[in-house]
């Protein structure tokens, strides 16, 4: 008589789930882009800068800015949505900051952002409208009126000292004060995620939303939220990136879209809703900052990260698309 082992329970918590298996691979990834960045180093410079704490603390501190928008954009992306308008809520926010200027300009920038989120969500939502054309209008939109502001110009304002304080400060001369709000809007999101109702309704509407709209989930209501935190998350950023600068300019949101978006699908968030974990979100945005100053160090042209960028996304799209039509 043949008997079936049973599992050893001190093993049960080791056990990878499906939702982890794309966050292990993102971090084997992000340990051979270091791997192939010092080799490269070294043999060509000597040197092994991405092994050095103060380099991989100004790499962090510059991936901050994408990593909160990572962070907003996961929420909608979760939902089955996309946000395209986050290039220029990012730049009008940082515009407008500049331009109020004192002790207004932080919440200005982040009002420009959660003004521009609401709208989103209410287009969406309650018109109907796909968020994929509405967002791109209100992109072009907010490009129309930054431009009509400045005159076509780049602006002549100055970030304000707080501002360049949470964007290029450090505690105690190491921890940089980016990185630190990143963490709080990283805190945020897995709260909301993980202990919120609104967590469990914005995964139920990503998996199916007329479902959930029977269950009872207020469904407008979540997507309008969602848009908000992801256009306030957009506007905080660039209020950060305004100070980091020290100044806003035209297109600045332009080169965080792409990356935003394969930060998240490369963390394992399904791009058609319903699946993902932040913390594959947080490992994916590391993975892109750290391919980027290895792409930068290797001279890739920005045209060559683009293509990357957009090749990672595309073959995600795919890998999830045939999981949905196997099992749908």
């Amino acid at each position: 008589m043949s008997r079936t082992a049973a599992p050893i329970p001190a093993l049960q918590g080791f056990r990878l789930k499906p939702d982890d298996k794309p966050v292990v691979f993102a971090a084997g990834f992000v340990l051979l882009i270091l791997l192939v960045g010092t080799g490269y180093t070294i043999l060509t410079q000597g040197s092994a800068p991405l092994l050095q704490p103060q380099y991989l603390l100004q790499q962090l501190q510059v991936g901050s800015f994408l990593g909160i928008v990572a962070a907003g954009l996961m929420l909608v992306i979760l939902l089955g949505h996309i946000d395209l308008s986050v290039p220029w809520t990012l730049t009008a926010a940082a515009m407008m900051a500049t331009a109020v200027g004192g002790p207004w300009a932080i919440p200005m920038g982040l009002g420009i952002g959660l003004v521009v989120g609401i709208v989103n969500g209410l287009g969406v939502a309650y018109l109907r409208v796909p968020s994929m054309i509405f967002t791109l209008g209100m992109n072009a939109v907010m490009r129309g009126l930054m431009v009509a502001h400045t005159g076509g110009f780049a602006p002549q304002t100055a970030a304000t000292d707080l501002m360049q304080y949470l964007a290029v400060a450090r505690i105690g001369g190491v921890i940089p004060v980016a990185l630190l709000v990143w963490l709080a809007v990283s805190a945020l999101v897995v709260v909301i995620l993980t202990r919120m109702t609104l967590g469990r309704a914005i995964y139920a509407i990503g998996n199916r939303e007329r479902a959930a709209y029977l269950s009872g989930i207020d469904t407008n209501r979540v997507i309008l939220i969602a848009f908000a935190l992801s256009g306030a998350a957009a506007g905080l950023a660039g209020v950060l990136l305004a100070g980091y600068s020290t100044k806003a300019y035209q297109g600045m949101g332009d080169a965080y879209l792409l990356p935003a978006i394969a930060a998240v699908v490369i963390g394992g968030t399904n791009i058609l809703g319903g699946r993902g974990r932040y913390l594959g979100t947080l490992v994916g945005v590391i993975l892109i900052v750290l391919l980027n100053s290895v792409l930068s160090i290797m001279q890739m042209p920005e045209a060559g990260r683009q293509i990357i960028y957009g090749t990672v996304i595309i073959a995600m799209l795919l890998v999830y698309g045939r999981g949905e039509r196997v099992t749908g």
